[in-house]
């Protein structure tokens, strides 16, 4: 592992308004606004794959009950979601268990490098948030057919699986193998893009995923379980 100082994927970053609508920093606004008005407990953050989750039935079928909130943006790098988390987005909110989702947008950084971005987030996460339990999600696989940024978000998870064990809030979820058929290739099916989820594909993550934070939350202490209830 390289110094964080060198490394350009944990360097927290704004999004630059090129398109000139605000509509980056105006969704930062929005979610710094619901921290001062929810009292979450799971916070989902992260790039599309986290936004795009909301859209769909399963969010409401198995996240809602759980009083979660959804910060995602698409588009986001671990600099974004690491200039939003040190801006605002966990002020005044102390949910039991954060969902970290993002690295497949770090194009120019290599796979050492978005791990270690990675890892940056769920260090300020386990900081700022003594008390809560962190879930980072492996990326998934991409593109149609083997591919080389296909190789490096695999390379990516085995690197978080390796380092995250450090930090014993932290826990890893790799739930995107079944998403590659034995010939290599991915289908409509599960990704409309090759890239984002259908709502099968939301399906097939969100299993796991819910199982998960259910045994999280149901392991807390019991004064801690009781605002569930």
């Amino acid at each position: 592992m390289s110094s964080d100082a060198l490394n350009p994927a944990a360097v927290a970053q704004s999004v630059e308004d090129v398109q000139g609508d605000g509509r980056w920093i105006s969704l930062h606004t929005r979610f710094v606004q619901e921290c001062k008005d929810a009292e979450p407990d799971v916070l989902f953050v992260g790039d599309s794959m986290v936004q795009l989750m909301q859209q769909y039935e399963i969010w409401r079928e198995l996240f809602s009950p759980l009083h979660a909130l959804n910060f995602g943006i698409g588009g986001d790098t671990t600099c974004n979601v690491l200039w939003r988390l040190q801006n605002g987005e966990l002020d005044n909110i102390r949910p039991k268990v954060v969902v970290l989702w993002v690295g497949t947008n770090n194009h120019h950084h290599t796979a050492e490098q978005v791990a270690e971005g990675v890892l940056t987030i769920a260090q300020l996460l386990t900081s700022r948030l003594p008390k809560a339990k962190i879930v980072v999600l492996g990326l998934l696989p991409r593109g149609e057919r083997p591919n080389p940024l296909r190789e490096k978000n695999a390379t990516v998870n085995v690197l978080l699986r390796s380092w995250l064990p450090r930090l014993s809030q932290v826990q890893f979820l790799d739930a995107g193998a079944g998403f590659v058929h034995s010939d290599g290739t991915i289908t409509q099916q599960d990704m409309f893009d090759f890239l984002h989820l259908t709502p099968v594909g939301y399906r097939a993550i969100a299993k796991p995923l819910s199982d998960l934070l259910l045994q999280i939350l149901d392991e807390m202490p019991e004064e801690r379980r009781a605002s569930l209830l």
